[in-house]
């Protein structure tokens, strides 16, 4: 009868399928508005599956004990028998779905019906009022809090969760957690949330994550030709780790394609981290410990820790680490390891955590580790928040960003004082010594935009931001400067690219009389800066070391030169303006990443800088492969080897481990052109896998090495090798070198005389940071 009237109406479908092609349209509650609006008060929708094809499955659930309730004091007693009519029942994002009523008329009667369409909820509770008068409907977001703590048996949802994990650009699926927050506080213990979805692995990630401590979850088929599953957690007393409980018979590649894939994707990731947890022998309660032990240091010594209860105000999974050796300077340091970088090698391996430790000068050192129950404390979750207080509280006038999360920041440490004290060595129980510290990138930035999000196969989700600098920063902008960054989500933990925008003002104009707005400020890249210190020491290096480049400055001869590795296109770009005698060829492996770059960051080819799509490897080899067969093709002057690792879990950031493979590095050997220079950012946390890896370079480029190491905090370095068994460079060669570099450019009329400065400056850091010994990395 619905489809009928709905053929009646005449409503095109275009009208509504389109507004669900936007992904901002599913979480618009006026795009919301408008959908049901057309659609009318008599037509009904149903998300994902018919009452008949969940009926059986969903009542089962609805009807049958929580497993994880206290048993009753006879033992061998059977559970209660759950009457429908006493559950209470939440259904949000209920639509103008039949679903409450197909509950309500099966004997479930207390249910309160959310959905935050105005239009929806008043025709519905009118269609239900004499029919189902114990059904109550409200219009309100889900994501707000509305109802009391444990108010529920039940929650169902049929397509909520789907629509709020929508990747709208700079939100990172914050309404949906706090979704999912809101609906775990208002559960009763043994509570079940009931969740239909179709897989996707990035929904289902944070569904796992979510409910790993404390939740039982299990999985369920629907049918072989629908895509949606059946989802149901159940709220446990305790803060325990229970494994994925599968009953998808069924559910296959063969039937359910893609769905399937990422299903099982994320079901495999979610499995390996909690069979580390099952059974609670790993993780210790704080009240399971002998606090006394832990007056004093013990070398070594490690404990994995649970930290509060889900009920209670905070609750954390820790690591307590003591140093392997005597304590040092700090005696007690509380680390803070937000969610996104969480599986880094440095915080999810022990090489890693005890490589912390050491750098950090530290005796003891708290590792807290933000999970599900604590995202409101992740500084990510608190910059949507105050992003969204700033824009709409007005009493919120004139408070900075910096304010809001200084103010959270103390209100997270009072809430954990008293468990530092009872974790902290003796001497530092009574004072302040206890050091708080938040890896947080962006603490040299006040304000965040997001720009673009893109997906690719290749490398996964890219972003482009643009933040504004709060001081003088490292990179060198001033209070004020925009800088935008481009980010792999693979590697969040900081940026591929970083680039200073320019302000330019534009004029007046007018056009067919009419006259447009002045004063409107356009921000572009800004091409004679470089951002990294790395990028910087590149640069230098080449002009002091490069024979060919040298060489060409005085001939005009152009150098051919590679680049393996684009990101925003920042250094290539810079190196074709400041150096004209470089012939630049980059070779990126992802066409997506060269979209960003031309779109986001000015990126442009022309005939001195052009890109090949391909991988580096089989560039190299090919290259190499080409020179050997006697091929007429140029050798290679420079090639440079830029490239993040895209694993988050090794130790080696730059390169990838393929380019530090000595096969790879005798094929770069072998396509230089005679006193070619080969250059490599390397940055390798893993003081033995970093010797083992100067090794192979010394191996394969014997004594024609130099490294220069950017600070003493990071092992982050400058590789540069020339292939040329007659040249040696020394100390001595590269002083000397500065400073004819130094008064060759203050005798230019240099276009960006910042850049000059800080040419030199990098110059003179080669002198005092070079190394040529790279045995004594054993």
């Amino acid at each position: 009868m619905a489809r009928k009237k709905k053929q009646q109406r005449k409503q095109p479908e275009e009208n509504y399928e389109h507004l669900f092609r936007s992904h901002a349209g599913l979480t618009s509650e006026e795009d919301w508005e408008q959908f049901y609006t057309s659609r009318g008060s008599d037509d009904f929708f149903e998300w994902y599956a018919e009452w008949p094809q969940i009926q059986s499955l969903l009542t089962d659930q609805l009807l049958s004990p929580s497993s994880l309730l206290p048993e009753s004091s006879g033992a061998a007693a059977a559970p209660p028998a759950v009457q429908p009519g006493e559950l209470k029942i939440l259904v949000p994002g209920c639509g103008s779905s039949k679903l409450s009523e197909h509950l309500y008329d099966a004997g479930f009667k207390q249910i309160t019906n959310v959905d935050f369409s105005n239009y929806v909820i008043e025709n519905m509770s009118k269609r239900n009022s004499e029919q189902r008068p114990e059904m109550t409907w409200h219009s309100n977001d889900m994501t707000i809090v509305m109802f009391p703590g444990k108010s529920f048996h039940d929650v169902v949802d049929k397509g909520l969760l789907d629509a709020l994990m929508v990747p709208k650009l700079g939100s990172n699926g914050a309404s949906g957690i706090l979704y999912m927050s809101n609906v775990g506080r208002i559960l009763k213990p043994g509570g079940k949330f009931i969740c239909f979805t179709v897989p996707e692995f990035d929904i289902l990630d944070v569904l796992f994550y979510k409910f790993r401590f404390g939740w039982k979850t299990s999985l369920y088929t629907i049918s072989e030709k629908l895509h949606t599953i059946m989802v149901v957690v159940e709220k446990d007393m305790c803060a325990s780790v229970s494994e994925i409980s599968s009953n998808m018979d069924g559910y296959s590649v063969a039937n359910h394609g893609d769905k399937a894939r990422q299903l099982n994707k994320a079901l495999e990731k979610e499995r390996k981290f909690r069979s580390e947890y099952s059974g609670g022998s790993v993780l210790r309660a704080l009240k399971d410990l002998n606090l006394g032990e832990l007056e004093e240091y013990v070398p070594g010594r490690r404990i994995k820790l649970i930290l509060g209860e889900p009920e209670g105000p905070y609750f954390f999974k820790g690591l307590l680490l003591d140093a392997q050796q005597d304590p040092l300077s700090i005696p007690f340091v509380v680390y803070v390891v937000p969610r996104t970088i969480a599986e880094d090698w440095y915080f999810s391996s022990e090489e890693g955590q005890n490589c912390l430790a050491t750098n950090l000068k530290a005796g003891r050192v708290l590792l807290i580790f933000q999970d599900s129950s604590n995202y409101y404390t992740s500084v990510g979750f608190i910059r949507v928040i105050s992003n969204c207080f700033f824009n709409s509280c007005k009493f919120l006038a004139g408070i900075t960003f910096d304010g809001f999360l200084k103010f959270w920041f103390s209100s997270f440490q009072l809430q954990i004082d008293h468990l530092l004290k009872q974790l902290s060595p003796s001497h530092c129980r009574d004072e302040d010594r206890t050091t708080f510290m938040l890896p947080d990138e962006e603490g040299d930035f006040r304000q965040q935009k997001v720009i673009h999000w893109a997906k690719s196969m290749l490398t996964g989700t890219i972003t482009v931001d643009e933040v504004v600098c709060r001081n003088k920063h490292s990179y060198g902008g001033d209070d004020g400067s925009v800088f935008r960054r481009l980010t792999f989500e693979r590697s969040c933990a900081f940026s591929q690219s970083k680039a200073l925008l320019s302000s330019q003002e534009t004029s007046k104009t007018k056009k067919k009389g009419k006259q447009n707005k002045s004063g409107v400020t356009k921000h572009r890249v800004d091409l004679y800066y470089l951002t990294f210190p790395y990028h910087n020491v590149i640069i230098s290096g080449l002009m002091l070391i490069s024979p060919h480049l040298k060489g060409s400055i005085s001939t005009g001869s152009k150098v051919e030169t590679v680049v393996i590795g684009l990101g925003g296109g920042s250094l290539p770009m810079f190196m074709k303006k400041q150096l004209p005698t470089l012939n630049i060829q980059v070779v990126e492996i992802d066409d997506v990443v060269l979209d960003v770059a031309k779109k986001y960051f000015d990126f442009t080819e022309d005939e001195r800088l052009r890109v090949s799509i391909s991988d580096g490897v089989k560039f190299i080899r090919d290259k190499a492969d080409s020179q050997a067969e006697g091929e007429s093709s140029r050798k290679i002057d420079i090639l440079i080897v830029d490239v993040n690792s895209s694993s988050s879990s090794s130790p080696l950031t730059f390169p990838s481990a393929d380019f530090v493979d000595e096969t790879f590095l005798q094929n770069a050997k072998n396509s230089l052109s005679d006193e070619g220079l080969f250059v490599m950012n390397l940055t390798c946390w893993d003081p033995l896998l970093g010797a083992a890896i100067h090794w192979i370079l010394k191996t394969v480029f014997g004594e024609n090495l130099l490294s220069v190491q950017l600070n003493d905090d990071s092992p982050q370095e400058v590789v540069f090798a020339v292939k040329n068994d007659c040249w040696m460079v020394t100390k001595d060669d590269i002083s000397k070198g500065c400073s004819k570099l130094e008064r060759s450019l203050q005798k230019q009329d240099s276009v960006n005389r910042k850049w000059t400065e800080t040419v030199i400056k990098a110059s003179k850091s080669m002198v005092k940071r070079a190394r040529f010994d790279f045995d004594e990395n054993f």
